[in-house]
Formats: structure tokens, sequence, C-alpha cells
């Protein structure tokens, strides 16, 4: 697909990645002359419905979120059968090539670049989207040091039928949750515990597991413990490596809860502060102070320290003081809890329902609801500009004032386009690249010349380069010839029937009369629409108007019969001689429900052939009534 330009506006240059379901290609913006990532998703699953909908759930996931640590969507569409989502284009490496050629990194690189993917996680987690796939290859780092976490919303699916994918999941097998390996859905702690996989990988220079099959190393996953981090790499500080193991807990109750909390540990270990999370070693004794027992047996000190008045008295007003302080605190607890309640309900908001408003309406209820809002616009064919096609977070959720902003994907309207030129092209080719383009109203002009091919496009409204969207309507102009109108004056309708397609003519399925006195006239044609030697394009329709001496007409009755309804039933009935492929509209009518489903129709036969009268109920056939000739 190299040099190929999708949309007319992504030209790719170079295919860049391949991924189990997509192609990844650096490519041109032709409109704004940036280089932008086009992924494509692989021709062979394009009548797949499961990866077309992983393909699409990954727009719709991308689309909600804007962040500095996630390669953002800029456009969706299709060219095509070539479905295709244009993400921005970051200049770099991926951080398992980083890994591959510097092996291990220092723990302080390592915990930053941790803290940049828990940073796009927690917004990714705070608009309901769980990643399911973080690994070093899906995260980017940029040629001046910016980390960016990609292909959000793809792997959905995680269960035990994706171990039989090849190379699909070998690369995901390595970073995946014990729930995963399970065939278990994966929430937010999945993510945690890939990120913890990701950050050992990062400080030892490999993965905590490893086999030589996918089913192996899941296996591992489940049961094994991996080899301490500071035994690979002892310069690793204590804290950090807490923060790693701890992420990577086999039970997700044990892990982190969110990427938040993940990260805020990592800085406090950067930083070295008192409340960072410590190595404990299970084998070290842990102190505790010994109770002071009372002698049972009769104020014996057998062995232990005989409790004395003056201590007893003392003990007591040690405890009326405690009790004193607790029910204070308890008071001061009480008033500081219903404190925080009434501010968390002053200081919060229900988040308005916007979607499918104009910009400006749903920009006015968020910020009269005490919110920010930010807009991010998306072009859409179905949705009209100015239209908010997305909110994030979604209506109806509870949110605290002056935090996060509602974030709009707002529609630009249907995708612009130039009008690409189409003279000298056969409408079939016009045709089908209009369509690739999302143009579904195409409509074609015949006219006559003879400097060009049948078909041919001379013209097309709007012109080539003119702006265009899948809802403009296209009139292509062509060829049709040219064709002189023969003269069928005083034919008859048989003999009208095979010249008049022969010479490239068609005709119109309704015939007219004209009544004479001349017996000999009778069922001639008495005139034509166009007239002879008109010039006129190919298959242009011809009607007839007959000859009629009513002495000579024949008439016969015929029984048709309309199936039983509740509804009106549309009925025509058409006639066709024997041996002609010509078939004459005679008569519609409409039988109501109350009408008799048994009507007698009196036919008159245009001439002497056999026919045959067919009765079309709704548009379908079935009744045929045989009428021998004269």
């Amino acid at each position: 697909m190299s040099d190929r330009i999708l949309a007319n506006r992504y030209r790719l240059v170079e295919q860049i990645g391949i991924g189990g379901m997509a192609i990844v290609y650096k490519a041109v913006d032709l409109r704004t002359g940036h280089n932008v990532a086009v992924k494509v998703l692989r021709p062979e699953f394009n009548e797949d419905a499961e990866f077309v909908s992983r393909f699409q759930r990954e727009a719709e996931a991308a689309s909600k979120m804007t962040h500095h640590n996630i390669v953002n969507l800029l456009d969706v569409g299709m060219d095509g059968e070539s479905r295709y989502l244009v993400m921005e284009y970051v200049q770099g490496k991926t951080l398992k090539e980083v890994i591959q050629e510097r092996g291990k990194l220092s723990a302080p690189l390592a915990c930053q670049i941790a803290i940049r993917i828990l940073s796009a996680l927690e917004h990714a987690h705070r608009n309901g989207i769980v990643h399911r796939d973080i690994k070093p290859q899906n995260i980017l780092v940029h040629s001046d040091g910016h980390i960016k976490v990609a292909d959000f919303g793809i792997a959905r699916i995680a269960d035990s039928a994706t171990l039989t994918r090849g190379d699909m999941v070998m690369g995901s097998v390595h970073y995946f949750s014990p729930e995963q390996a399970r065939g278990e859905g994966a929430d937010v702690t999945s993510d945690i515990y890939s990120t913890g996989v990701v950050l050992y990988e990062m400080l030892t220079g490999r993965v905590p597991y490893d086999g030589e099959n996918p089913v192996a190393v899941a296996m591992q996953h489940l049961h094994a413990q991996p080899v301490p981090i500071q035994s690979l790499a002892p310069d690793v500080p204590p804290a950090i490596a807490a923060i790693c193991m701890r992420a990577m807990e086999k039970n997700p109750e044990l892990r982190y809860q969110s990427a938040r909390e993940m990260a805020s540990d990592l800085r406090a270990a950067l930083e070295e502060r008192a409340d960072a999370p410590v190595s404990i070693d299970p084998n070290q004794e842990v102190l505790m102070p010994k109770p002071i027992l009372r002698d049972e047996g009769g104020g014996q000190e057998s062995g232990r320290t005989q409790e004395k008045p003056e201590i007893s008295r003392r003990w007591r007003s040690i405890w009326r003081a405690v009790s004193l302080i607790a029910a204070l605190a308890a008071g001061i607890g009480l008033f500081f809890g219903i404190r925080a309640i009434i501010r968390h309900y002053a200081t919060t908001v229900v988040v308005p329902m916007v979607e499918g408003t104009t910009q400006a309406a749903a920009v006015e209820r968020i910020l009269n609801a005490g919110l920010q809002v930010m807009t991010k616009e998306v072009s859409s064919d179905e949705y009209e500009a100015g239209l908010v096609i997305m909110q994030v977070p979604e209506a109806g959720e509870t949110v605290q004032k002056g935090r996060e902003p509602v974030q709009l994907l707002v529609s630009t309207g249907a995708r612009k386009q130039e009008m690409p030129p189409l003279t000298g092209s056969s409408f079939s080719d016009a045709a089908t690249l209009l369509k690739s383009m999302g143009i579904t109203t195409v409509s074609r002009e015949r006219v006559v010349s003879d400097e060009y091919a049948q078909d041919v496009v001379l013209s097309s409204e709007p012109a080539a380069g003119e702006t265009i969207d899948r809802d403009t309507e296209v009139t292509l102009t062509v060829c049709g010839g040219d064709i002189i109108v023969p003269d069928l004056a005083m034919m008859t309708l048989a003999e009208a029937e095979i010249y008049v397609p022969d010479h490239q003519l068609t005709l119109v399925g309704q015939l007219s009369y004209t009544d004479t006195e001349n017996e000999s006239l009778h069922g001639r044609v008495a005139s034509q629409t166009p007239v002879s030697d008109t010039h006129v394009v190919y298959q242009t329709p011809i009607s007839l108007s007959l000859y009629r001496y009513q002495p000579l007409l024949r008439r016969r009755e015929i029984s048709v019969t309309v199936q039983e309804d509740v509804k009106d039933i549309n009925v025509r009935i058409t006639l066709q001689a024997e041996g002609s492929t010509m078939e004459w509209n005679y008569v519609n009518y409409v039988c109501t429900p109350e009408m008799n489903r048994t009507q007698l129709v009196t036919v008159e036969l245009p001439d002497d052939r056999a026919y045959v009268c067919m009765v079309y109920q709704d548009g379908q056939l079935p009744q045929r009534i045989e009428i021998g000739a004269e």
C-alpha cells in the first residue's frame, strides 16, 4: 500500500509496524503537510466481525481521551474496503527497542517512565477505558524524551482462545495479569500488574517470566514468583523494588488499586521521602510491647509484679483522661466528618446530558453547572457539524467542581474532501472511486456526442477540485453516443419490437392509441416520440401510438384473483406477446380489503398474436393468464 493515498488526503510513505490485526504506516497529511501515523485493518479481517469490532473500539476509546502521554486520535474513516485510524506520529522508538539496546535502565529513569505510563492509565481509567495490553511494544519513546502510550482499546478479548493466535499474543503473554491468564475479565488492577511487569523489565533488563510457549509463560504468571529484583540489579533501591513487587501481586486486591496510588509511591521513593514503601524481611523479628499481667492467685507475685493501690489509682486516672480525650476526638471527628460531607455535596455536581446538542448549548450547560469544559473536534459522517458526539464523564456521573474538565467530542461534519478529476474515465470507474470516498448519491446524465466512447465522463457537478463530503450529490455527464431515430411509421407492433432494440434504442412500456376509420391501418404505428431523424443518445426510450379500428379490436375478459389481506394491494396487469421480450403495461388499480377478491377485467389486445396476461400483486407475480392467438 506504500504511496497509496487514502481518502484523497493521507499519502502512505512507508510501513513502520505490523501487528496481529493492523498495519501501521507513516503518512503525510496532504492537507496540512504534517506527518501522521495511519493504522489500517489488515485486509483479511475486513469481513471478520470480531476484528472489525475491536478496531472500532480502539477508535471509540481513543476518541474519549486527550492526554500528553497518550497517542491522540486525529481521524477515522474508510477508503473502499480499508478501515483506518489516523493517529499523531511519534518520531522515536518503542520502549522495547530501548530496553533491547540499553539493557537495564537506571532506577530513576525507569521510575520516571513508569510514572508517565501510570499518568496515561489514570486518565484512561477515569474515562472508563482499561488498556488490557500494556507492554513495552505499546510504549513509544519520542526522540525528545516524551513517553506516549499507544493502542488503547485493541486488546479487549483476553480469553483462553487468544493463546492460539500465534504472534499476536506472544508479545502480550509476558505482560498480562494472572486473571487474564485464567481467561477472566481485565480491570484497572490488570493494567497495574502489566505496568509492574514493564517496570521489572526496565529495572532488570529481562521479563519476570519466560518459557518455550505462551502457555508455559501464562502458568508462571499464575503460580511462580519472579526472581527478586535486587538479585538481578543490586543498585535498585529497596523501596522501588517493593513498589514493583506490590504491583505484580497475583491477588488483585493486594495490588495498587489505582494508577495514581502507584505513581505517588514511585515519586516518594525517588524523593526518598519517609512515606516511601519499604521492603520487609519476613524473617526479621518484630518486637511488640508486653502487657502487664495480674496475679490470679491471692495477690502473690508468682514471678509477676504485684499491682499496688497507688499504681491502680494512677491507671484509673490515666484511663479517665484517655476516655475524655477519645470522646473529644470522636466529637471533633464527627464535626469534621459532617463538615466534609457538607463540603462534598457543596463542591460536587452531577454532569448534565449534552450529547446530541450543539456545542454552544453544551458549553453553556456545563459552565452553568459549575464545571470546566474542554472540546475536541473530529469529523463525523453521522453527526452534523457543531453537535456533541460524546462527553466524558458521562451524563449522570457525580464529579468534583474545579477538578478535571468535562471533555466534549464535537463533530466538524462529514469529512471534507476534494472532488477528484474524473473527465475521461468510464462512468463505472468514476462511480467506484466516489463510492470509496463515501459518496453514495451519484447520478448519470447522458448527452449526445460522437467524440468519445459511450459512458465516458465528460464533466462533473461539482467540478474537480471543489469541496465535497459524503452528503454531496454528484452528477456525472457522460457520453451517450449519437443515434439517429429511425422512422417507424406504418410498422406493426411486432416489427417495432424487433427493429427498435436493434438500433440501440428502447421502447416505452406503455401504448397509446389513435382511432381511425381505415380498417387497413389497424395495429400499425401512427406516431412516435422522439420523431424520426432526431439525434439522441444510446438506449433512448421511444414511445408509440398505434392506429385502432374499433370493429377489429380484440377484447378478452380475464378473471383476476387477489390474495386475502387486511391492507390495500396494488394490482398491475401487463401484456406480453408470445415469443416477445417486450412487456406492455395495461392497467393498474388498488384492491382494498372490502373489495371482492375475484375481479373480472376486460383487456384489449393490440394485435392478433397469442398473449400472456401477467398479474402483479404488490410487485409479486402470483398469476399468469394465457390468451390464444386469433
